[in-house]
């Protein structure tokens, strides 16, 4: 049985560690509310009282975190205590930057560090269901392979630039946040024209935007089905705050990502925190008199 440590126990996190666990790995948990730890404690996992202290010399680690300031918390004593021949496999969605600082600490203490973040929802994880997008060096993936497959579907990889599946990640967070908006124009307008937005989003789901996103996100969407949220209105800009960085930083305009930005702001204003961020679809509604 490999051991791993894995830090971050949250609504993606949890049912991660849980498939590694019916994997056969040896799997010491972390996260700062012991509690969610204790809920694997029933099913074989060690339960770590600091993050240093889950961590194995030499051994490997995954960090399952909600931004960049969390992951950087924990860095120093993650780095410190791999040392050489380490491995960190980084799942959390962070700035392409942030994975090219912390790959740069490791290979100084003799570590690798792997790019890794998903795409899917908390239920997709709980049943193994993420796409993994991953980047890094070759035999840093290779040894993190194993691990991957336990936690998903498919693994897709991205290069040896180890910020590449962060872009990655959040070119896609974009374009499914563009397809809530869109969605939520058209149902705005279909309601007030006097159409049922389930029977349309029943029509296109099943016909001419027959894909994953349109189908999940556009039953969300047409129900309000909110909360409790599969994906919070704060991790959501979050996620756009980044998006806009990368653009900023390689001169790339996207004036759709900066409506998104104000629907997300507009949503945050309105006290919505705890709606999932497909919630925007109510300021279109609110936009035109329907609420």
């Amino acid at each position: 049985m490999h051991k791993v440590a894995f830090i971050g126990l949250g609504r993606m996190g949890l049912p991660m560690a849980r498939l590694l666990l019916k994997a056969g790995f040896a799997v010491t948990v972390f996260n700062r509310t012991r509690a969610k730890g204790e809920l694997l404690a029933a099913e074989g996992a060690t339960v770590a009282d600091t993050a240093a202290a889950a961590v194995e010399a030499g051994g490997i680690v995954v960090t399952m975190l909600a931004n960049d300031v969390a992951l950087k918390t924990i860095a120093d004593d993650v780095i410190a205590k791999l040392g050489k021949g380490g491995l960190h496999i980084s799942m959390s969605t962070v700035s392409p930057e942030t994975s090219r600082e912390l790959a740069a600490r490791h290979a100084a203490a003799g570590s690798d560090f792997v790019a890794a973040p998903v795409f899917g929802r908390p239920e997709a994880a709980a049943a193994k269901l993420l796409r993994i997008c991953v980047s890094g060096a070759s035999g840093a993936i290779d040894r993190a392979r194993p691990l991957l497959e336990a936690m998903g579907q498919s693994i897709h990889e991205f290069g040896a630039e180890v910020g590449a599946a962060n872009v990655q990640k959040l070119v896609g967070n974009f374009m499914i946040l563009s397809a809530v908006e869109a969605m939520a124009e058209a149902f705005a307008l279909g309601e007030k024209n006097g159409l049922d937005r389930k029977a349309m989003n029943a029509f296109f789901s099943e016909t001419i935007f027959a894909c994953p996103i349109y189908q999940n996100y556009g039953r969300i969407a047409a129900e309000r089905a909110y909360q409790p949220p599969g994906f919070a209105m704060p991790l959501g800009m979050k996620d756009l705050r980044l998006v806009r960085d990368v653009a900023e930083e390689s001169r790339v305009p996207m004036p759709l990502a900066d409506l998104l930005h104000a629907r997300l702001l507009t949503a945050l204003a309105k006290g919505r925190e705890d709606y999932d961020w497909t919630a925007i679809e109510l300021s279109s509604a609110e936009d035109a008199g329907l609420r």
